[in-house]
């Protein structure tokens, strides 16, 4: 029997917030000091590194785990499975149902649990819990399923990835234009003629790297509000970044068998369009290759960085053909791979 994803869902917040709408925003850098361009550069500069455009907001009156549950009915209705046969239910964010206007995340309880009561699932065997592994969270919840599975103690697990980091920003700091929300679920189950997981690969580097990302205090220094938002060194991040994945990819690829000509397309973490374009360039040069146009699918221009939704999000809608010029195909070798808060680094190698 193969391992692999029978079913998938996301959900795409309503609210769409424009690059021009932080025209107004006090931008200051991180000891305070106001910044010497205008913002009007500021955001031009930004389009042209990370290729946002915009990116989607949830409605004041949902939170994570709501979003999480809508997009699990769709990934439940996809497989065709019924929801009392869930074995697991994990759930990857990093910050809890954060409620509009508040600034305190609530894990309490867990939001798998809250996904689980959403769902209406009376079986007490099937096991609800969270996972904090930064953006490669959902990937590493998909590994965790494969093993639960493999080892026979669960036969379909529910692996979700969602984040309201929109509730998390300091708008006076520009990387707050970084964020989004979204959420996206996958039904892994072993299935006869299902999709197969052929390879996985993951690291954490701890060793003077794991407080690349962080909570911090807002730049406007001055603010009597004691209130911690995301934080992160972007060009420690973005050398890691280009340092480690290629290199977990590499040498999940090698592990599944399959050639380098043999992969489809490659899911990145949609964090940021030139790092993301470079990290499948530095892959591509560890095999003396150029990189094939078409590899890498983006909604990134769209939809922002949603975090550990963004992968399950992206394989979502080119799954099923929402978008542009991507698609894949049964058979298809495909992979997924992600960096993120900790320092993590994973990487799935996947046939469709």
């Amino acid at each position: 029997m193969k391992i692999g994803i029978s079913g998938t869902g996301c959900y795409i917040p309503s609210q769409i917030t424009e690059n021009d709408d932080f025209s107004e925003n006090e931008f200051l850098n991180s000891d305070g000091t106001p910044f010497k361009h205008s913002n009007e550069i500021i955001i031009q500069k930004f389009k042209s590194i990370t290729g946002i455009g915009r990116r989607r907001y949830v409605d004041d009156n949902l939170n994570t785990s709501d979003i999480a549950y809508l997009a699990s009915e769709k990934a439940i209705e996809d497989a065709g499975i019924d929801k009392e046969e869930l074995d697991y239910i994990i759930f990857a964010h990093n910050f809890g149902d954060v409620s509009h206007g508040k600034s305190q995340g609530d894990t309490l309880p867990s939001l798998a649990t809250r996904v689980k009561h959403h769902l209406k699932i009376k079986n007490p065997k099937c096991v609800a819990y969270d996972m904090l592994f930064g953006c490669p969270g959902w990937i590493e919840g998909v590994i965790q399923a494969n093993a639960f599975i493999k080892s026979g103690i669960a036969k379909k697990c529910l692996v979700i990835g969602a984040e309201t980091l929109s509730r998390v920003v300091d708008s006076h700091d520009r990387d707050s234009m970084i964020y989004s929300d979204g959420a996206g679920a996958t039904i892994v189950q072993s299935k006869e003629n299902g999709g197969e997981i052929l390879a996985h690969a993951s690291a954490t580097h701890a060793n003077g790297e794991a407080y690349y990302l962080f909570f911090g205090g807002s730049y406007k220094i001055e603010t009597e509000e004691d209130r911690r938002y995301i934080k992160m060194y972007g060009r420690k991040i973005y050398e890691f970044a280009l340092t480690h994945v290629p290199s977990a990819m590499k040498e999940c690829l090698l592990e599944s068998g399959v050639g380098i000509n043999g992969v489809k397309k490659i899911f990145i973490h949609q964090a940021n369009e030139k790092m993301d374009e470079a990290i499948v360039k530095r892959f591509y040069e560890l095999f003396n290759m150029e990189t094939p146009e078409g590899i890498m699918p983006m909604n990134i221009h769209e939809m922002g960085n949603s975090s550990v939704a963004t992968i399950p999000t992206l394989f979502d809608m080119v799954r099923k053909g929402n978008l542009e010029n991507q698609s894949i195909q049964k058979g298809d070798v495909v992979i997924f791979a992600s960096v993120g808060a900790g320092m993590n680094v994973n990487a799935i190698v996947y046939r469709v």
